[in-house]
């Protein structure tokens, strides 16, 4: 079966949102892609606690300024789709309110006729933290356990109750409910993050690890799904691809995955797809200016996966 594959809609500030969302949308859908998705950024710190990523030393990239809200990006994307899937990769759970943010999934997949994919993760930055003092960065993981514990309620049947350390949710009618349940995804790098995927979610979503070492981590993850007594084969591999393009060929030393020529793109995703991987999300907004642009990028690197077999 062929991989698939995602395009991450523009949101960074040059981009003319009103216009460019809707046409790249619409032409990312007519191109073959199976899934459309957003980012977020809360804000850009012009002082920042740390690097980014949480790097010693990594400055954030200007193209981090500005980023336009994520599930504002995926309703304009959904109100001019029909079959692509809509997912966020990912919404920094812990800076949401739960209620809130299970409400405005569950919208959304009802609206779009159930193709929302959460993709959700803990993040990183002290700063994005900082500005949202309901959810200190200390705690983060015991809050994302519990945001996760009142989407499943909240997503279930009428009356909702819920009791938590933070939330609390006297028996009510909540509603929308999504027209599915919605898939969940998680960003997850060490063993206690990949538990979390391998007990609670539908998919994993990693970014930036290069083959070998992704299929290592891949195989632990789902040793961990069966001894938790899950069907390993249930969950979903979704890899996120920030692509960085460049004119020459970059040397395999100094390369990382999904950065050099459109060439050296598709071929990383021909050796993600020989190591498991269902479904690869190419973001290339940071590579063109508008939706002519990123239409045109997207469809010729659809069309060159497709042509390398995969």
């Amino acid at each position: 079966m062929a991989i698939r594959l995602g395009l991450g809609l523009p949101q960074m500030k040059w981009y003319d949102l009103g216009h460019d969302v809707v046409e790249v949308a619409r032409a990312a859908e007519e191109t073959g892609y199976e899934s459309l998705w957003v980012f977020e950024r809360v804000l850009f710190p012009e002082r920042p606690q740390q690097g980014l990523y949480g790097i010693p030393g990594l400055s954030w990239p200007d193209r981090y300024r500005s980023v336009a809200d994520p599930l504002v990006v995926l309703s304009l994307a959904g109100a001019v789709t029909q079959r692509a899937r809509l997912g966020t990769s990912v919404l920094i759970a812990p800076l949401h309110v739960p209620v809130q943010l299970a409400r405005s999934l569950a919208t959304l997949d009802a609206a779009s006729g159930g193709r929302v994919v959460a993709g959700l993760g803990t993040g990183w930055s002290l700063d994005e933290y900082a500005a949202a003092p309901f959810a200190p960065f200390e705690e983060r993981g015991a809050v994302f356990d519990e945001l996760l514990d009142v989407c499943a309620a909240v997503w279930g049947p009428d009356p909702v109750s819920y009791q938590g350390t933070r939330t609390v949710i006297r028996a009510s009618e909540v509603g929308p409910k999504p027209a599915r349940p919605i898939p969940i995804y998680l960003a997850a790098t060490s063993r206690k993050t990949l538990d979390r995927v391998a007990r609670r979610a539908d998919g994993w979503m990693p970014a930036g690890i290069p083959p070998e070492q992704l299929a290592a981590q891949w195989q632990e993850l789902t040793e961990m799904a069966v001894s938790h007594g899950r069907d390993a084969d249930e969950l979903d591999l979704c890899v996120r691809a920030n692509v960085r393009l460049t004119d020459a060929p970059v040397e395999d030393t100094e390369r990382r995955p999904f950065m050099g020529t459109v060439e050296q793109v598709v071929e990383d995703v021909v050796r993600q797809a020989a190591v498991g991987v269902q479904e690869v999300l190419l973001d290339l907004q940071a590579n063109t200016r508008d939706a002519k642009e990123l239409a045109d990028l997207a469809a010729q690197v659809y069309a060159d996966v497709r042509a390398a077999g995969v």
